[in-house]
């Protein structure tokens, strides 16, 4: 027996979890199987939420009115990712992003592809490129990515 220290344990680490939608983003899922973008509006803080949640977190009320949204939109912020991990299957370095869509008042994630990562810029314009329709369920996996668009 050795008093030397412990420092570090490899082991093998697998997560296993099953996730279930409540209404708003059961709603907001089968929107996108369709090819649409949804959100909620706040009835008190009138903000749209994408993906919708049910309720506004800012004002603690239900969210119930639906707001169809564009799939262009503004890249708010965006981190360069170089560093690989076991199983990723895009291309590195990729651009993770917080798309603002037009008609949102929140932004959410998607990559950016279609222009080198160290061109991608706050700010920048962004349309959605969908999957073909083949291959549309209900899931964001729809869009593919997101790409620079003049308008």
């Amino acid at each position: 027996m050795t008093d030397e220290p412990v420092r570090s344990i490899r082991t093998a680490v697998a997560l296993d979890y099953r996730y279930t939608p409540g209404l708003a983003a059961s709603r907001f899922l089968r929107a996108v199987a369709e090819g649409r973008l949804i959100g909620q509006r706040c009835p008190v803080c009138r903000k749209v939420y994408i993906p919708p949640r049910g309720s506004c977190p800012t004002d603690g009320v239900p969210t119930g009115e639906e707001v169809e949204l564009a799939d262009r939109g503004v890249v708010t912020t965006f981190c360069v990712v170089n560093v690989p991990f076991t199983g990723h299957q895009i291309e590195m370095p990729y651009v993770a992003a917080s798309i603002l869509l037009d008609g949102a008042d929140i932004a959410f994630q998607h990559l950016i592809q279609g222009i080198p990562a160290d061109q991608v810029r706050i700010g920048m314009r962004v349309e959605a490129v969908w999957r073909p329709r083949a291959e549309w369920g209900p899931s964001l996996e729809n869009i593919a990515h997101f790409r620079p668009c003049a308008t």
